[in-house]
């Protein structure tokens, strides 16, 4: 069998300019990374979406470094083909430029990751120079930022009123001119997302952003229907992994209790 030829963020920038689509998802461990890459994803995020999806706390904020370090590890050892993004969490690059080159550092270094992802637009300019600067690829994310719940009062649609479309932009410029290498846009109205794709040469990854970006972004666990009762009008469910996993347990709790398994072929 070949090799996969290997993802970089210089096949994104082709892709934009070909008008290829660029595909995403989120995976915090070896067996779905294993999944994802040999489906033929182009960009593994491990996200701070941890926190939610895996941990079962209401948002990102709790999620530490060490998390993320031991969750990019399983990801990075699965990876063939698509290119690895450590999203650094709540509270390890806001502190001071030293600190996001350090902790970016790590992500490389010690997770084999192979960019990191931040949130923050022109506010964070002089951050995501800083950690190009020492030749770590970024990757910003502007709209909807959840490290910034409490700020902006909830998971909301960001942009719907003219002056926050303006500061949208501005963001999107800034980022752009800092060195990202591309941009997430989170719940950012489709007239918008349009218009920011359209004006940057970098990529644009979308996540209830419309059909305009030059990629999409699912969070895995929504992609496969894995927690019941989370309903966001921004995913598709393509499975539903919850309801065959559950029935899968309750077939083996019954076999069990009747004294079906083990049965001779398991037997030694």
């Amino acid at each position: 069998m070949e090799p996969k030829k290997k993802v970089t963020i210089l096949d994104l920038a082709a892709m934009k300019q070909a008008g290829k689509k660029i595909t995403m998802i989120t995976a915090y461990d070896y067996p779905f990374a294993k999944i994802v890459d040999d489906a033929g994803i182009d960009l593994i995020l491990v996200g701070d979406s941890a926190g939610t999806v895996v941990q079962g706390v209401p948002n990102t904020l709790p999620v530490t470094m060490e998390e993320m370090l031991y969750h990019t590890r399983m990801v990075a050892r699965a990876r063939e083909r698509a290119l690895v993004i450590f999203d650094l969490p709540f509270m390890s690059y806001q502190e001071s430029l030293e600190q996001a080159k350090h902790n970016a550092g790590r992500a490389l270094k010690e997770a084999n990751a192979e960019a990191v992802k931040l949130e923050g637009g022109a506010n964070m300019a002089a951050t995501i120079e800083a950690i190009v600067n020492i030749d770590i690829p970024v990757m910003a994310h502007i709209g909807l930022t959840p490290q910034s719940v409490h700020r902006l009062g909830g998971f909301k649609v960001q942009g719907r009123d003219e002056e926050k479309r303006r500061k949208l932009l501005e963001d999107a410029r800034a980022v752009e001119e800092a060195g990202a290498f591309a941009v997430v846009l989170e719940l950012v109205p489709a007239v918008v997302a349009k218009e920011i794709t359209e004006m940057l040469t970098i990529p644009t990854i979308g996540i209830g952003a419309g059909i305009h970006c030059d990629g999409q972004v699912l969070v895995l666990h929504d992609l496969l229907g894995m927690n019941p009762g989370r309903k966001l009008k921004m995913a598709k469910q393509y499975a539903s992994l919850y309801d065959l996993s559950k029935k899968a347990v309750e077939e083996y709790c019954a076999e069990v209790r009747d004294k079906k398994f083990p049965g001779p072929e398991h037997s030694f």
